[in-house]
């Protein structure tokens, strides 16, 4: 084992996009006497994890529990090799998961050599995946209708986060979505945050969420307000649809050292917050979906977030689901799975209020696609 690796940052840079797990795993074999080696990514629905260096997808619970926790975790049996999982992680999004197994229980310097490693393999595949199609197919159990190709390419990725917060998101049904979708953005201590419902089925819903999307971004990358993002975006589909269609969104922007939030309520989309032991849903006035009308006009409602706080926000695709006849989902359901979260990051908030939900429709297929987005305030 090498006393000073060379340093893995720049063979990544160096490697085409689509090599990557080649080059960390020489690397690691070569300087830290790694046997097997192995770099794990998410499905759709981050209920899996794929190998992207050998074959097969056999499970590995202790690669699941580490993905989850975002913590390393270490396994030895019967005196053999110690299998190490590291987190692959960047800005807060979950990459996927680095498995090798090493002679001795890494610690010290070498502990810290590796993880730097893992964070600098995470921020190149992170990097990469939009110039190669290996990392996304290798998440794919199945293929994606055209709509829902249309909605993953527009996500801004499936979470964020530093010191001040997490936020994270889930779509579904991830291979049939259609019109829902959030999307996020920061800007030093300003984060804002949209979730949208887009009307219509398949393609047609696909192309007015998109175009929504952009014209909020194209407005907010010229430093306008939630205001005036909402009144481009509403103007840019009452162009193209004349009112015949429209897309129910929720706009906020959040100030992550004072807690304040400024809220646009165009439409469906419910906002909840979990605070202590209780869950309430924000009392926003709802005003008209973007592109119902042309020059439509908005105004700022505002609330604030508490330390500690966890904030969700909810498509009517989870809240006013009735599946066989039952109460909306949101009525009370919904807040069951919500206190289920407490003790879990937003990663995995958002996929227990996806799970209660699918567990609400009791095998019956969905009526709608759902978009969940979960938030928590640090400070």
């Amino acid at each position: 084992m090498s006393d000073q690796p060379a340093p893995l940052g720049s063979l990544l840079r160096a490697a085409p996009p689509d090599r990557l797990p080649e080059v960390a795993a020489e690397h690691l074999r070569r300087h830290y006497a790694a046997d097997t080696v192995e770099v794990l990514v998410p499905d759709l629905t981050f209920t899996r994890l794929h190998p992207l260096l050998g074959p097969g997808d056999h499970p590995d619970a202790a690669a699941l529990r580490c993905f989850g926790s975002q913590r390393p975790g270490t396994e030895r049996a019967n005196g053999g090799p110690v299998r190490l999982h590291l987190p692959l992680s960047c800005w807060g999004e979950r990459v996927g998961v680095l498995r090798l197994e090493l002679p001795e229980r890494p610690g010290g310097d070498l502990g810290d050599r590796l993880t730097a490693d893992a964070d600098e393999l995470a921020t190149a595949l992170r990097a990469a995946s939009a110039a190669t199609d290996r990392y996304r197919r290798a998440q794919r159990r199945a293929r994606l209708t055209m709509a829902a190709e249309l909605q993953w390419d527009l996500l801004p990725g499936r979470s964020l986060g530093d010191e001040r917060f997490l936020i994270a998101g889930q779509l579904e049904p991830a291979y049939d979505v259609r019109g829902d979708h959030f999307d996020w953005a920061l800007d030093g201590d300003r984060l804002t945050v949209t979730v949208l419902n887009g009307c219509g089925d398949g393609m047609e819903a696909a192309l007015l969420t998109s175009l929504a999307v952009n014209a909020m971004r194209n407005a907010r990358r010229c430093g306008a307000d939630i205001v005036e993002q909402a009144e481009l975006a509403s103007d840019a589909v009452h162009s193209r649809y004349g009112g015949a269609v429209h897309t129910a969104t929720l706009l906020l922007e959040i100030d992550l050292v004072g807690g304040g939030v400024a809220a646009v309520d165009a439409g469906s989309p419910h906002c909840l917050i979990a605070r202590g032991g209780g869950t309430e849903r924000v009392p926003l006035e709802e005003q008209l979906p973007l592109g119902m009308f042309g020059e439509a006009h908005y105004e700022i409602q505002r609330f604030r977030l508490e330390p500690g706080d966890r904030m969700l926000v909810v498509s009517d695709g989870v809240h006013s689901a009735t599946p066989g006849g039952l109460a909306r989902y949101g009525a009370s359901a919904l807040f069951s799975a919500v206190r289920r979260t407490r003790l879990q990051p937003a990663t995995e908030a958002v996929g227990t209020v996806m799970r209660g939900l699918r567990d609400y429709h009791a095998g019956a297929e969905p009526e709608d696609d759902a978009v969940t987005v979960c938030l928590d305030w640090r400070r």
